[in-house]
């Protein structure tokens, strides 16, 4: 596998938990499994391309903290051979805070299951309104190379074949708390290349880390 766009054809068990999502402050706990994650993937790229007219070399700033759907909007991205950055974007995706100077501007509300907002936020998509209604199978006519840009973060930029090359494969199931960018997406290359998968808790204290983790019986990063 030289592209990203085909990590999650390569997983070993696609039933099988890839992102669990822990909020401590709401109680949420979601559970995706690799299948369900490539559907939403699809629904994802499927907009991107179809109403946002997005491709190779679309830059893509994702502002969402480490979540579900942030790795959802990594793949997505990846899988029609866009870039994700953190400058010069020409498609912002926000959290419910509503922060984004790009043209095209998206927002996820985090709230639990994905859920749209209350109120339409002005001046942005909703993408629990957007995304669903997209078909769940992608079809490239222009997938990535291994020298299509994956990464354009401060200031250094990453191939699709150098960060899978730079991603160890990691068969466990890591619990890990959010962090930036380059990181998540280093585990998600690692856990999908690997046949592992990642536990995300949000808000936790020690003592429900650990909790967690025995109840995921997952390693903590």
């Amino acid at each position: 596998m030289t592209t990203l766009d085909r990590l999650l054809e390569g997983l070993r068990n696609p039933a099988a938990p890839l992102l669990t999502y822990y909020d401590e402050r709401t109680g949420e706990r979601i559970e995706l499994s690799g299948t369900t994650t490539a559907n939403w993937v699809a629904k994802t790229s499927n907009l991107l391309v179809d109403d946002l007219d997005a491709g190779p070399g679309t830059r893509v700033r994702v502002g969402l903290p480490t979540h579900w759907q942030s790795f959802i909007w990594l793949l997505s991205v990846w899988n029609i051979g866009a870039i994700i950055t953190d400058r010069d974007a020409d498609i912002g995706v926000s959290g419910p805070d509503l922060v984004a100077a790009e043209t095209v501007r998206l927002a996820a509300s985090l709230r639990p299951l994905g859920g749209p907002f209350a109120t339409p936020p002005a001046g942005f998509l909703d993408l629990a309104v957007e995304v669903p209604g997209h078909g769940d199978h992608f079809e490239s006519f222009d997938p990535p190379t291994p020298d299509t840009v994956a990464l354009d973060l401060a200031g250094a930029s990453t191939t699709h074949a150098e960060l899978i090359g730079s991603c160890a494969p990691d068969p466990r199931r890591l619990l890990v708390e959010p962090g930036g960018t380059r990181r998540d997406a280093e585990l998600i290359v690692a856990a999908c290349s690997g046949g592992g998968s990642l536990v995300v808790v949000a808000a936790a204290t020690p003592a429900a880390m650990a909790r967690i983790a025995a109840q995921e019986c997952a390693a903590i990063a």
